[in-house]
């Protein structure tokens, strides 16, 4: 069955995103393609070579990213469910995992022994990427606002055999607000934030049906709330990842923007194995600072995966 069409307003905004024509038509001919099977080693179960090892017995698996043994590709044809099913899936030996979401935990880069926060958790797969980073040591807070999405990111949690972490459920600003005033500070901060789903039309019809630029707005008025109380949860020195699955510049530059403007932050280049396009400086009249081309856009026609951003900012002083 084939996908919807992009909504015209969605279509004129992208066109002037990619504002090279054949680019444009590279990004709307993949957006209407299914997405490739990658999946994410879970180390604090399996080694990368092992778990590379068992699979090709059964499927035809690469590992695009030399630095990155943990990511896979699945390249054989397969049935419905056949990942998800594997026993191996089962056993928490990988995530089923698209390749762009992958990326902020590579940029945040938690180390054992570090104290990180995940302020909108689930369902648990950059969570359970960062413990198998922090190979199980330190504190890691997972939160979200929602009891099923709870439900699922603990079940997920309990899969991949992940011991340092504390589940909690508030929403983002209300617990960032009570952590800072308790002076309870972190090393290292995720917020992948709720967004608009831009970057999801080839896995999810529903993306192209429900986007709506009043919701791109809204949105990005709660973004901003999260970033400046999740700031206020750094350590001096601390980093914080802000990433979503979006392309308007409203839900990512301009959220970074904020952040600048307001807080005393540094925005640190993001370096990533994935093609990289510099953030944008100027959207429709507004003008963002120059400091936005340390961030990363990536699109689907560049890839082969969903769109996706990524930025890191670095408080360089205590916030009151």
């Amino acid at each position: 069955m084939a996908k919807p069409e992009m909504k015209p307003l969605f279509e004129e905004r992208m066109k002037k995103l990619l504002s090279d024509a054949n680019d444009f038509v590279r990004y709307k001919e993949i957006v209407h393609t299914k997405p490739l099977n990658y999946i994410r080693c879970n180390t604090l179960k399996i080694s990368c070579d092992e778990l590379f090892v068992r699979l090709n017995k059964r499927w035809k698996v690469v590992r695009p990213f030399k630095e990155h043994k943990e990511i896979m590709l699945v390249e054989s044809e397969l049935g419905p469910g056949q990942l998800g099913n594997a026993i191996e899936h089962l056993l928490g030996y990988y995530y089923i995992q698209e390749v762009c979401s992958m990326m902020s935990v590579i940029a945040l880069d938690p180390k054992p022994g570090d104290r990180v926060l995940d302020v909108c958790a689930s369902p648990g797969s950059k969570t359970t990427q960062m413990a198998a980073r922090m190979e199980n040591k330190g504190t890691l807070i997972a939160n979200d606002v929602k009891l099923d999405r709870l439900r699922i990111l603990a079940a997920n949690l309990e899969r991949c055999g992940v011991m340092n972490s504390v589940v909690v459920r508030n929403d983002g600003v209300g617990l960032c607000n009570r952590l800072a005033r308790d002076g309870f500070k972190f090393d290292k901060i995720l917020l992948d934030a709720p967004c608009s789903g831009e970057g999801t039309l080839r896995s999810s019809a529903k993306a192209f049906l429900m986007w709506n630029v009043k919701v791109v707005d809204k949105l990005s008025r709660e973004q901003k709330k999260l970033i400046a109380n999740a700031i206020k949860c750094l350590k001096v020195g601390g980093e914080l990842v802000y990433s979503t699955c979006t392309h308007s510049p409203e839900e990512n530059e301009e959220i970074v923007d904020f952040a600048l403007k307001n807080f005393p932050v540094s925005v640190e280049k993001v370096h990533l194995p994935l093609k990289c396009r510099i953030g944008v400086t100027h959207w429709e009249g507004a003008e963002y600072s120059k400091e936005m081309e340390k961030t990363c856009r990536i699109y689907p026609q560049d890839n082969n995966s969903e769109g996706f951003f990524v930025s890191k900012i670095k408080l360089l002083e205590e916030v009151k």
